[in-house]
């Protein structure tokens, strides 16, 4: 019998872990590794296999892997515990629905508040997706972007939902923009959604920002519809 590749087996920890930095660092090791795909989506993750590996107990495990649910990274499955979540799939029209009542809310409380330093960071973010060409940094960069322009909303819950969307769109992203073709598709919108922010028109920048989306959610649901993603997803 084949016996399955141990998801963990990309994870190197270097020496032991400081008992006040653990749950940090198996937080931010086990994110980055779902992320870019180290670990796949549907791998289970069981507490005393990380515990072993981190050489900790098994409680900044449970800590790392709570707010990893937090941040929809992971679900809690029952007789399996905690996995990997799925990448954004047939449900991608709903995702994006959320996702455009979320933010506007988010962009409508914080362009007001923008300081000048928001506004120059988001600028330098579209600078650095102008020349950027490896789609895991693509990713991140468009979450910063948009979390740059939401950051001064003053609903802290808000927030963390809006970044949780984000987080769940960058990992799709990560996997699927090549083959989508988007690269420099949401620049020109990136620019002007920018230009609105600096002029503190809120609702100038809620109108872009949801032209934005909605061009994502055409873009999206044409790939996951489209004949190469369905036979991929087609049971054998």
């Amino acid at each position: 019998m084949t016996q399955k590749p141990n998801p963990l087996s990309s994870i190197k920890v270097n020496g032991p872990i400081p008992a006040h930095l653990a749950r940090s660092v198996i937080e931010e090791t086990l994110r980055s590794a779902i992320l870019d795909g180290r670990i796949p989506c549907g791998a289970a993750l069981r507490q005393q296999d990380l515990a072993d590996l981190f050489g900790v107990s098994r409680m900044p495990v449970r800590e790392a892997l709570r707010q990893l649910e937090a941040q929809s990274l992971l679900n809690v499955v029952a007789h399996k515990g905690a996995v990997v979540a799925p990448l954004v799939q047939g449900d991608a029209v709903e995702t994006y629905a959320l996702r455009i009542l979320l933010e506007s809310e988010a962009l409508r409380l914080s362009v007001p508040l923008l300081q000048d330093e928001d506004l120059e960071q988001a600028a330098r973010y579209i600078d650095e997706l102008e020349t950027q060409s490896d789609y895991t940094e693509i990713g991140r960069l468009n979450r910063l972007f948009h979390m740059a322009l939401y950051s001064r909303a003053p609903n802290r819950r808000l927030l963390k939902l809006v970044e949780d969307g984000l987080n769940e769109e960058e990992r799709f992203l990560r996997f699927n923009l090549e083959a989508m073709g988007l690269g420099k598709l949401s620049q020109a919108d990136h620019q002007a959604l920018l230009r609105a922010a600096e002029d503190r028109d809120a609702e100038r920048s809620v109108k872009l920002l949801e032209h934005h989306l909605n061009r994502g959610v055409e873009v999206i649901t044409r790939y996951l519809n489209g004949p190469e993603v369905q036979a991929k997803n087609t049971p054998k």
